[in-house]
């Protein structure tokens, strides 16, 4: 597998070897997961008020937080 530069677009490209597309659709799949495009396409379907953007990010740390803060805590005694 390797990234192919296809001429002034730019793009996921995922090579079939064997004539395994099952392998390289998860191949694609996996690139394409970890690039965001998906992502980033939903979140730019509807607009979104900047103070709903705003306060989601801010529940998004939120939870962050309360969870570092847990895994952080000491384990209850247990006698």
């Amino acid at each position: 597998m390797r990234y192919k530069p296809t001429g002034s677009m730019k793009g996921l490209v995922v090579e079939v070897h064997d004539g395994n597309v099952e392998k390289a659709l998860r191949k694609f799949k996996k690139k394409v997961a970890e690039s965001g495009l998906l992502q980033d396409l939903r979140e730019r379907e509807f607009y979104e008020k900047p103070t709903t953007a705003r306060k989601r990010a801010k529940s998004a740390a939120k939870r962050r937080w309360q969870k570092k803060m847990a895994s952080e805590q000491l384990p209850k005694k247990l006698f």
